[in-house]
């Protein structure tokens, strides 16, 4: 992969699964109040991390390219009508 990316998580949506944590153990931890957050917000493109945002049961993780801020997931036409 080569890319840098930066992850995010949306506070307001996360429910505290903990299914980033079972895709990407090293991407994730959850706070006191079962919250998630990436680890390393800026990190090495990883299928792991990619994994556990295609998997969140509310698309609370969005990842980006770190050098252009291009979507990488979700990719821009996702939900598109």
């Amino acid at each position: 992969m080569g890319d840098r990316w930066h992850v995010e998580v949306d506070r307001s949506l996360c429910i505290g699964s903990a299914q980033c944590l079972h895709h990407a153990p090293d991407g994730f931890r959850l706070d006191a109040a079962r919250q998630s957050r990436p680890a390393a917000p800026d990190t090495d493109a990883n299928e792991r991390v990619l994994a556990a945002a295609e998997n969140c049961p509310v698309e609370a993780i969005t990842i980006t390219l770190g050098d252009s801020g291009e979507a990488v997931f979700p990719p821009e036409e996702y939900g598109c009508e």
